[in-house]
This record gives structure tokens, C-alpha cells and sequence, in this order.
């Protein structure tokens, strides 16, 4: 009997980590300049090769409409453009690629509408998806509550602490919230319960997408659960943490000696981003992940034909150059967040409202 999909019973909310403390409202991109975002790349390139690394800043574009129009001007096919993740179409924002065989003086020399090359070097090979720290962000918010500057500070202070709630948002999910549901009906091959939602054949990109939805909104219910049992900064016994400065993962064996490390914001508890192949921990949290997968009517070994291996995620992240400063009924923030998180989950703490932004993940999660 083909299962059919509840999206009511995958809320994909998050709680507010800093939910005690009052936000500062306000309303988001009230100009282009009021939202910048700069890539900060993994390395440097190294001034020779035979590919070469240039960065961009553009204005009210997607990085697909950039990348057709500097095809377009270099007589190439866009899949000779290289980059190293997507940015906001409604922002000023600063990113790099890379071509083949073409010199740094072609690139400086392109003329492009809403664009233009900052700098252009060579390096010894292509810029590939992932290949960034991070980003850097300069968000402007207007019209923001008179008690704006004392609440920021509380909240900011709050995270700078404590870390970021590494979750996903509502544009990962849809408005309507359906794209975690329809990835379901996909996992499960539910043909009836595709075509109830008018759905027949999708692009390879687009069926991807909603698996990838169906992950991150399981991912954002152990966050949830973790926040809501006070975890998100700590590590429990069995935990799978992860250091912030290497990247490498370990299994908690000792809370004592660990939990030192995760108050100094040094390493963090990972959650799961579901996967045949996903590295999972012990002890009470593999309990939890276990329960997500029960009540969602599914087992790891359900990942496998869609060939999704899985992986581990930070539940927090660490901002790192925290600012603020209040102008009159505007609060400027800014802020490094690194590749695979969101600038939304800061901002929804500071505002206490779900923010829509076109953001992805800038990594090769699976």
C-alpha cells in the first residue's frame, strides 16, 4: 500500500535560541545596498596556470544570470564558468569564478550590465562548488523598533556566546512548506501521491532539490529537539562533534573533558543529514535520530536508491566579526558566517521573524 505524506507532521520551525529576549522588528532590503554579501575564498590563487580565478561584484542578479552573461561575452558555454557557490539576486554581492585558457587582461576587460571584474588572476585549477570559507555580510535593517540598539546588544551578545541555530528556512522549504513533502513521496516512490500534487516528471535538479528538503527539514527537527533540551551549545556523551577550525569529527567519550572545548566555541555537536552512509553517534542522541526516522516512516537504508549517502552538519554555527551599530531607526549588522550557513538564522533571532532569502548552502552536503 503506497504511504501517503502528512506535511503537517514535518514542521520544518526551528525555536529561537534567544526567545526570552524581544527582537527588533524591522523590514530587510529597503535598497540593494542594504544587503551585501562578499565571498571569502578557501585559498588564494597562486598567479599561474592555465585557469583563471576573477571575482565579480553585481547588483540585482542571480549568479546563474551572471554566469550566462559572461558566457555569453566571452563566447563560451556557461559550463566552462566556474564557481564556488550561488549569492542573493536582491543584494550587492561580491563572488568569484573561474575559465580555462582565457588571460586575466579578457576578463578585466569585460563590459557587463550590472556587473563588473574586480581583479582577475591565474591559478593551477578550476574553482569547484564548496571551494569558500564563507561569507561576509553587511545587513542593513530599516524601521526598526525605538529599543532596537539595547535588544540588539542583548540578542548579538547572546549569539556571539552561545552560536547561531545552524538550521534551514523557509526557503529551502516553500512558503507553503510542501517541498520536504513532495521529497518524501519521492524517497518512497509514491506515484499516486505525486501526481494528487500534479506532479509527473521533474528535472533532475529539481528532484534532487526536494530530497534535499525532505533532509534538511529532518535535520531541522533534531536541531529543534536539541534547542528545546538546552544542547545547542554543549555535548552529550556519544555526541559526533565537529572542530571548527579543521573540520575533522570525533566521537564524544568524555563530557568533561569536551564540554570545555564546546563552551569556547571550539567544536560543536553535529546532527544528521540522513544518508545510507551517514556516520551516526551514540548513546541518547542516536536514540533522537533514530525516533526521527521512525516517526517520518523510514530507515537509513531508504536513502539508498535515491543515492544519498548523507553527512554531518554543526547544530550552531559561530559568527565571527560580530558588529552592530544603531542609525537613527536603522541597525547595521555585520557578520561572518561560514559556507553552509545561513545569514537568516542570525537575522531571524535579531528580528524575531522568518526571513526569506534567497540563500543556499554553498556546499556539497548530501
Amino acid at each position: 500500500m503506497e504511504q501517503q505524506a502528512d506535511s503537517a507532521a514535518f514542521p520544518w520551525e526551528i525555536p529561537y535560541l534567544t526567545v526570552a529576549l524581544p527582537g527588533i522588528g524591522g523590514r530587510l532590503r529597503g535598497a540593494l545596498e542594504d544587503f551585501i554579501v562578499e565571498e571569502v575564498p578557501a585559498y588564494a590563487p597562486c598567479g599561474e596556470g592555465e585557469h583563471t580565478f576573477f571575482a565579480v561584484e553585481k547588483r540585482d542578479l542571480s549568479t546563474p544570470m551572471l554566469v550566462q552573461a559572461l558566457a555569453t561575452a566571452l563566447g563560451i558555454s556557461p559550463r566552462e564558468v566556474s564557481y564556488a557557490g550561488l549569492k542573493d539576486a536582491r543584494a550587492v554581492t561580491r563572488q568569484i569564478f573561474s575559465v580555462q585558457w582565457l588571460s586575466p587582461e579578457t576578463l578585466l576587460a569585460l563590459r557587463l550590465e550590472n556587473a563588473r571584474v574586480l581583479w582577475a588572476t591565474r591559478h593551477t585549477n578550476k574553482l569547484r562548488v564548496g571551494h569558500l570559507r564563507g561569507n561576509r555580510f553587511v545587513v542593513r535593517i530599516r524601521e526598526v523598533h525605538p529599543e532596537a540598539a539595547a535588544r540588539a546588544t542583548a540578542i548579538l551578545d547572546t549569539l556571539s556566546q552561545r552560536g547561531v541555530p545552524n538550521g534551514y528556512g523557509v526557503q529551502r522549504f516553500g512558503n507553503d512548506g510542501r517541498n520536504a513533502e513532495i521529497g518524501l513521496l519521492l524517497l518512497r516512490n509514491d506515484r499516486a501521491g505525486l501526481r494528487t500534487r500534479g506532479i509527473h516528471h521533474l528535472p533532475f535538479r529539481q528532484h534532487r532539490f526536494y530530497l534535499s528538503a525532505l533532509q534538511s527539514q529532518l535535520f531541522n527537527q533534531y536541531l529543534a529537539e536539541r534547542l528545546q533540551r538546552g544542547l545547542l551549545d554543549t555535548v552529550v556523551m556519544g555526541d559526533l562533534a565537529k572542530k571548527h577550525a579543521t573540520g575533522g569529527m570525533f566521537t564524544v567519550e568524555s563530557v568533561e573533558s569536551e564540554s570545555p572545548r564546546a563552551q569556547a566555541g571550539e567544536i560543536s555537536a553535529t546532527g544528521p543529514i540522513f544518508g545510507f552512509k551517514m556516520w551516526s553517534p551514540k548513546g541518547e542522541m542516536a536514540m533522537l535520530e533514530a525516533a526521527i526516522l521512525t516517526a517520518a516512516g523510514l530507515t537509513l537504508a531508504d536513502f539508498q536508491p535515491a543515492k544519498l549517502k548523507g553527512s554531518r552538519r554543526p547544530v550552531r554555527y559561530m559568527p565571527e566579526g560580530l558588529t552592530w551599530r544603531s542609525e537613527e531607526d536603522t541597525l547595521v549588522v555585520e557578520f561572518f558566517a561560514p559556507k553552509g550557513a545561513f545569514a537568516t538564522m542570525l537575522l531571524r533571532e535579531l528580528m524575531k521573524s522568518d526571513i526569506e532569502l534567497d540563500e543556499t548552502d554553498d556546499d556539497d552536503e548530501e
